[in-house]
This record gives structure tokens, C-alpha cells and sequence, in this order.
């Protein structure tokens, strides 16, 4: 594996089945429409799983381009059919005339206006392409659909050029070495034959890797496609998070900027070092933009005028959690400029202003995710929209920004930002309805002072109703990342707002290593694992006793990722604090992770390097790898992990689950042979959910739980 296939320019004939377009009317593979459900039954307006699944999920929020419409797409789950539906929306800029202009059984994604916003373009699956995604383009009221491209591997993203002439796709090409590539009487052979590193990566194999290809566009079918990294051995964008974020095109429609590591093998596993590239469509050259800068160069824009890109960069090569600055170059001069060198926090998305004179911008702070304005000639920030809640999107015009919102309390809606006056109308009301049903809980900002002095945001979430002379069980929910920010999330697994709903507050401390509260904060967990973040989060429980309505003796400790590793180490060092742990796909040991993870930068960065290593750093990091402390392990504890993870393998779980059971630990572990870091399954986030809270009102409210030792029973033989 890694070693790239050299006759690339001969396999496109094979991957490119054709350019033509489908047919326009693909009759659908009997699958059932998924829509709003209707026969959902609440009871005593209670937040359970069933209301969480039947959430209306809204997604993408694009301008027209005369900015009169928004284009955007709900999503509704099936627990029935086991999978979700997509389709696209539009309704005026104020709200109004929201109409639905797809209703089909399988989804329409990634939509956007086209051609001056009388046709919209997507992504959906195509029958004629055997049933992978497609570009397809319809007219703005959702008639005429036509499929425009046939990728055998599929697209996974498209961006038209300005002009409309110019389409740029995502696709994969082989990236492996079989047998049969090797040994050509072997056909069937499965083996894969691995050279190098990074030969898995999140949840797949890496047998082939994401190229863009560029065609020409003439209104109604697409030309030739080219592969702009034909014989390249590199990936744009890059696994796991690029997309289509990742390309941007010049104002005058001639070139094409995209993002890439180029490394391979050993290299790649070990470096964060991407670059912004410059592809010249008419003499098919490229230039390297960011030529000598380290660290991550991803998110090109450019401005209204196409006068100036700017982009986001972080600074050291191997430390993928850096701050994110904006960046800022002069295309006539090549001059860069760090517009956020004065400001201490960590940038997540760009929008131009439309008067090419200021960045919107969205970024962490303080325990929520507001949107931002930063003047690229004084680098003046200002608040453009904040409060209780976390913005996810900007699209920009000279009087509003229309976003995307939510907070833990509800789900994304699309809102509208003034400009003028900072306030914010929520356009769309897909989940209101069904939120007016139920009750839920109360966040409150607590600040906790840590061992070292310093004051820590935590959030708090009260049960609805929450009655102060009352006594609640508590759950202490330990982020993953480990630099996630701990803001104004919403999730629909880790979600603190039904974890509350079923009679728990929920402790969910900002502690070290998070985002939002400077690049000192963020940076100290590095080589500190088990150190001061694990002290911040026994200082939030510790403070939190202190009050008259917390159970004491009823605490739990929650967690994936990092946040796994956070239970298991917790486990061994809480001193009494909890009565039970859950912990998902978390890192039990600490050696066996440094040689099982596939992202090698990571590892290096966090843990300090090598378990072999000389330094005292790394050394000071293994020592305190969880399962030192297993010899200490006395505390209920269930464990979920997911097979497909290849961040953390699942044998970190069961290594886990065996420790406790070989202890005499009460334990359980819930593995899914078909899930990755994640679970994305609707009947496996039901299972998960039920399961989770099984477990917590087991040990926490001493509800009644059935084979609690002997989940494996011996079934009767059919006949006896």
C-alpha cells in the first residue's frame, strides 16, 4: 500500500464511466419516503430518545445570489428504515414563502444556486451510476432534474466557477497495492500488501484517495473531465474533514485554488503541513500559495473583488489543534499578513464582507461560539452576534448575515444577523412546534475556581421543573478532542439537554485544553494527560457538592475520545467521587494507542512522542496512561466502542472491559461491529442511548435493571 499507481492517466478511462447526463427521471430503488414524523407520542411533555431521533435536522442555509432567497435542507431519521432522507428547502430572505421543493426517498445534498439563481445544483444518488452520488442540477423550483456527471466512485463535492463554465468535482482514485496488482495469477487474492504508514485512516482503508477533476460547463452536460492531481499521490481534500471548503475559485474563473498535504506514507502520518495551491486551467500549472508556512493552510476565500485571499493557518507543523488565524494575501503583491495576530482565539470559518474591507468570522469564546468582524486594515474585532448559544455558518450581505444556530437546548434553525442593530431573527421553525411539546432543562454558567486559581466556565444543566430542595444524582461530562470546545453545542448523541431530561444535572466543565479561552488554556494539555485538566474536572465536581440539591453519593462520570480516556483515567484516581463511568471509544492504554492510531502527528504532538522515548515528557505520559491504574478500579462501568474506529481501535474497549471484569468491577461493554469513532446508525443511536441510560439510572437511581452480570443467556434448541 502507498505505493501510488503510476498509470493513473489509463484508469481514468475507467473511473470516468462518462460525462453525458442521466436520466432525468430515475425511477427510485422501492425505498419509502422519510418525512416529519406524526405519530409521535409524548408523554407528561417529557424529553425522551424517541423526541431527540424525530428532530427535523436543518443543514446548508445558501443565499441566492441577487440575495433575495435561502436554499437550505432538513433531514429526518427513520429508526424503521435504519437511515435518514435529506431534501432542499427555499424560502425568502425574510422568512417567508418557505417551500419544500423536493420530496424524494433518497437525499439531495450540498445544494446551491447556479446561473444567477435560476437553477440549483446538488448532490444526490444516481440509479444509471449504480446508485453512487451525482452532480445534478434542476430549476429553482425544483423541476427539470438532470443528472450531469457518472463518476464510478462517485462525487463527494462539486464547486461551479463564477462564470458558470467551469465545474470542479471530488472523486477517488486507487490508492493501494493488492495482490492481484502484484501477483497477477492471484485475481482473487484479498491481501493487502503494506509498505508504509497510514494505510488505515478514521474508519476505512485507505485503498483510494479524493482528487478534484475539472470540466467545462456549457448550461445543460459537462465536457472531459481533467484531474488536476493526475499521477499525485496526494489527497484534496484531505481525509477525514476536507470538503468542498477546500477549493475555491479566482474571480475570473481561470484558476482553481485547492488544499493539500503532499505527502505520502510515513511523511503524511507525521505532518500537518497542508498548502494552498494555485491550478492554472489553461496551461494546467500549479504554484504553491503558502510556500514555508508549517501548519494547517486550509478554507481559501477570496475577497468580493478578487483582490485578496484570505484563509486559515496554524503555525506549527504536527500540532493540529493550533490556534486557526486568519490570514490574509495581497494576489498582486504575494504579501501576507496575520490579521488575528493580536487576538487569542482560534477561528473556525471566513466570510467577506460584500465591501471586500472587513472578515466575518466564527470562532470559540468564553463558552460559546459567537460571530465576529475583524477590519483587515485596523484588525479591530467585534462582536457581531453572541448570547446563550453557538453559530455554525455565515452567509453574508451588506445589512445581515443569515447563519445557521443552536444551542443545548435546541437544534440548528436558520437565522438572520442585523447588521445594524446586532439583532437576530430566527427564520425557520422546523423544530419549534415539537419543542413546545416537552420541557426542558436550564443552562446556567458556573465559574469554578481551579487548584492552580484560575476561574473555569462550567456549564450546568438543571432537570426541567429542577426544585432546589430537592436531591439529584449528577453526571460529569468529559469532552473529547481533547481541544473540543465544551460551547453552546447541540448533539444528537451527546446530548447534556436529555441527559438533564431524564432527572440528572449534568457538570460539563470548560477545563484545560479547550478552546475559547486563549491559546495558553487551549495548548496546556499537550504532554499533560493526566495532569491539571483532570484536576479541573475533580475541582467542578468538588464545587458542585457543595451544593444542597446534589446527590453526593449518585455521581457519574460520561466521556468519548479523549473523553473516554478522561473516564478510564478518572477511574483509578477519583478518590470515592463517582458511583458509576461510561466511557466511549476512549484510550485505555496508552503504549498499545501510540502503535495502533494512524495519525502519527497527533500522537507525537500530544503524548510528547514514543513510550521509548528518552524525553520526560513522553515518559510522564505513559506513566500515566489509564491502565496503570487498573489495580485501583472499583466503580461500575460500562464501555461502547465502535469496530470501524481506527483512531481507537476497539481493542482499547475491550482491553478495558476485560480489566474490570478481571477485577470483579461490575462492567458491560456494548461493541458495534458496523460503526466508527461514531455511531451514525439510527436503530445503533437508539440502542446506544437506551443502553447509556440503562446503565446510569442502574447505579445512579437505583432503577431496576435485568441480567446485570449475565447479559449472555443460552437459547433452548429449537429441537429438543
Amino acid at each position: 500500500m502507498y505505493s501510488y499507481n503510476k498509470t493513473a492517466a489509463i484508469m481514468m478511462s475507467a473511473i470516468l464511466l462518462a460525462t453525458s447526463s442521466c436520466d432525468n427521471a430515475e425511477k427510485d430503488s422501492g425505498a419509502k419516503l422519510i418525512d416529519r414524523p406524526t405519530d409521535l407520542k409524548i408523554e407528561n411533555r417529557h424529553y425522551s430518545i424517541d423526541v431527540l431521533e424525530a428532530f427535523g435536522r436543518v443543514s446548508g442555509a445558501t443565499l441566492s445570489p441577487d440575495g433575495s432567497k435561502i436554499l437550505y435542507g432538513i433531514s429526518y431519521e427513520s429508526v424503521e428504515q435504519n437511515r435518514s432522507n435529506n431534501d432542499i428547502y427555499v424560502m425568502n430572505i425574510d422568512g417567508t414563502d418557505d417551500t419544500r421543493i423536493t420530496k424524494t426517498p433518497k437525499s439531495e445534498n450540498q445544494a446551491v444556486w447556479i446561473e444567477g439563481g435560476e437553477r440549483i445544483a446538488f448532490v444526490a444518488a444516481s440509479e444509471k451510476a449504480g446508485g453512487t452520488p451525482q452532480v445534478w442540477i434542476m430549476k429553482a423550483d425544483g423541476s427539470e432534474r438532470q443528472c450531469i456527471t457518472e463518476f464510478k466512485n462517485g462525487v463527494e463535492g462539486f464547486l461551479f466557477s463564477p462564470d458558470y463554465k467551469h465545474l470542479v468535482v471530488i472523486s477517488t482514485v486507487k490508492y493501494e497495492r493488492k495482490a492481484s496488482d502484484v501477483y497477477s495469477d492471484l485475481p482473487d487474492a484479498t491481501g493487502r500488501i503494506i509498505d508504509d504508514l497510514l494505510y488505515k485512516h478514521w474508519d476505512e482503508w485507505v485503498t483510494a484517495i479524493p482528487h478534484p477533476f475539472v470540466a467545462d460547463f456549457d448550461g445543460t452536460s459537462v465536457g472531459e473531465f481533467t484531474d488536476v492531481l493526475i499521477n499525485e499521490p496526494y489527497e484534496s481534500p484531505m481525509r477525514p474533514w476536507g470538503g468542498i471548503e477546500s477549493f475555491a475559485w479566482s474571480h475570473d474563473s481561470k484558476k482553481l485554488l485547492y488544499v493539500s498535504r503532499k505527502k505520502t506514507g510515513m511523511e503524511y502520518a507525521l505532518s500537518t503541513n497542508s498548502d494552498i495551491y494555485s491550478y492554472d486551467l489553461e496551461s494546467k500549472t500549479t504554484v504553491n500559495l503558502t510556500e514555508g508556512m508549517m501548519g494547517y493552510d486550509t478554507n481559501p476565500v477570496f475577497s468580493p473583488d478578487g483582490s485578496r485571499l484570505a484563509w486559515l493557518s496554524m503555525e506549527h507543523d504536527g500540532y493540529e489543534s493550533d490556534k486557526n488565524r486568519i490570514f490574509m494575501m495581497d494576489m498582486a503583491t504575494g504579501e501576507k499578513t496575520d490579521l488575528t495576530i493580536d487576538w487569542d482565539y482560534t477561528v473556525s470559518e471566513i466570510a467577506w464582507a460584500t465591501d471586500g474591507e472587513s472578515i466575518f468570522f466564527i470562532a470559540p469564546k468564553d463558552g460559546v461560539t459567537p460571530i465576529f468582524n475583524i477590519n483587515i486594515n485596523t484588525r479591530e474585532v467585534k462582536e457581531v452576534a453572541g448570547g446563550i448559544c453557538d453559530y455554525a455558518s455565515l452567509q453574508v450581505l451588506a445589512d445581515r448575515v443569515i447563519t445557521l444556530r443552536h444551542s443545548m437546548l435546541y437544534p440548528n434553525e436558520v437565522c438572520s444577523v442585523n447588521l445594524q442593530d446586532g439583532t437576530v431573527t430566527q427564520l425557520t421553525k422546523v423544530n419549534d412546534e415539537l419543542l413546545s411539546q416537552i420541557d426542558m432543562p436550564t443552562v446556567v454558567n458556573r465559574q469554578v475556581r481551579t487548584t492552580d486559581n484560575k476561574m473555569m466556565t462550567t456549564w450546568v444543566v438543571y432537570p426541567p421543573n429542577f426544585d432546589p430542595e430537592k436531591k439529584y444524582p449528577a453526571i460529569l461530562y468529559c469532552q473529547g478532542g481533547p481541544q473540543n470546545a465544551v460551547s453552546q453545542f447541540w448533539s444528537y448523541r451527546w446530548n447534556l439537554a436529555l441527559m438533564a431530561a431524564q432527572g440528572y444535572i449534568v457538570i460539563a466543565p470548560n477545563r484545560r485544553g479547550l478552546p475559547g479561552f486563549g491559546t495558553e488554556w487551549n495548548a496546556q494539555i499537550s504532554k499533560d494527560y493526566g495532569g491539571q485538566n483532570m484536576k479541573d474536572y475533580l475541582s467542578a465536581v468538588d464545587d458542585m457538592k457543595t451544593e444542597s440539591y446534589i446527590d453526593a453519593e449518585h455521581i457519574g462520570a460520561v466521556g468519548a475520545s479523549y473523553g473516554g480516556f478522561s473516564v478510564y483515567w478518572l477511574a483509578g484516581n477519583h478518590d470515592g467521587r463517582f458511583a458509576c463511568l461510561i466511557a466511549h471509544a476512549g484510550i485505555f492504554n496508552m503504549e498499545a494507542q501510540y502503535l495502533e492510531t494512524e495519525e502519527m502527528w497527533f500522537a507525537n504532538w500530544d503524548m510528547g512522542g514514543a513510550f521509548w522515548s528518552p524525553d520526560p515528557k513522553a515518559k510522564a505520559t505513559f506513566a500515566n496512561s489509564p491502565h496503570k491504574f487498573v489495580d485501583k478500579w472499583d466503580t461500575p462501568i460500562l464501555i461502547t466502542h465502535g469496530e470501524h474506529d481506527y483512531r481507537i481501535l476497539s481493542s482499547q474497549g475491550e482491553m478495558a472491559f476485560n480489566a474490570a471484569r478481571l477485577n470483579g468491577v461490575p462492567a458491560e461493554m456494548l461493541i458495534f461491529p458496523d460503526e466508527n469513532h461514531w455511531i451514525l446508525k439510527p436503530q445503533n443511536a437508539v440502542l446506544w442511548q437506551r443502553v447509556f441510560f440503562r446503565w446510569l439510572d442502574k447505579w445512579l437511581q437505583g432503577k431496576d435493571y435485568q441480567n446485570t452480570d449475565k447479559m449472555m443467556v443460552a437459547e433452548e434448541p429449537e429441537n429438543k
